[in-house]
């Protein structure tokens, strides 16, 4: 198993990336955007935590910036009808923790949100993992009380137009434990970090 890989970024593309090791072998890792959108410029270091997919037909390994991410990848891939393609489409529309909390809170529509999934596909994510999600815990950096102000905040921001990603990530970027637990104080210091990104 190859769980981490260390080295410099040779290759940055929407939803893949290569490292080349000091041993002079370059990986390439396939990525959700979430990771896209984190990744250095190309020559700088980075390190990925991985997950190696081996089939019949080909070897694959997947790269996360946090072992949480990729954990929470691991666990999409134990449901039914759900392979490495879709579970890393559901990590580029949604961060790891809104699919935790989706799959907890039995949230259909914000599951449907994801390209490729319906409400069958929706329903049967929830019946495989929603009792699995127990284990998990919060993503790092994210206090569990306030993650219901946290998610009136990204509605706010998707009413808005911005995307679940963009929105999640502005969100998860402002709160910072329990110091802002009103919405508005949140979607205004969201909305400024959008518009300076």
């Amino acid at each position: 198993m190859i769980s981490q890989v260390v080295g410099k970024l040779v290759l940055r593309e929407l939803d893949r990336c290569e490292i080349m090791t000091e041993g002079g072998v370059a990986y390439e890792c396939l990525i959700p955007l979430s990771v896209f959108e984190t990744l250095p410029s190309e020559g700088e270091s980075i390190m990925l935590h991985t997950h190696l997919s081996v089939r019949e037909d080909a070897w694959h390994l997947f790269g996360f910036t946090s072992r949480y991410e990729r954990s929470i990848f691991q666990k999409l891939l134990g449901a039914k009808g759900v392979g490495p393609a879709l579970a890393i489409g559901i990590l580029s529309s949604l961060t790891a923790e809104r699919v935790v909390r989706a799959l907890r809170e039995k949230d259909v529509i914000t599951l449907m949100r994801v390209p490729r999934v319906g409400r069958k596909k929706a329903e049967q994510l929830i019946l495989d993992l929603a009792d699995k999600m127990g284990t998990v815990g919060s993503a790092p950096g994210v206090a569990a009380g306030v993650n219901a102000v946290a998610d009136d905040a990204v509605r706010a921001l998707l009413s808005l137009g911005y995307t679940q990603v963009e929105a999640d990530r502005a969100v998860r970027a402002v709160v910072d434990g329990d110091s802002k637990s009103d919405v508005s104080v949140i979607v205004r210091a969201a909305l400024a970090r959008l518009a300076s990104s």
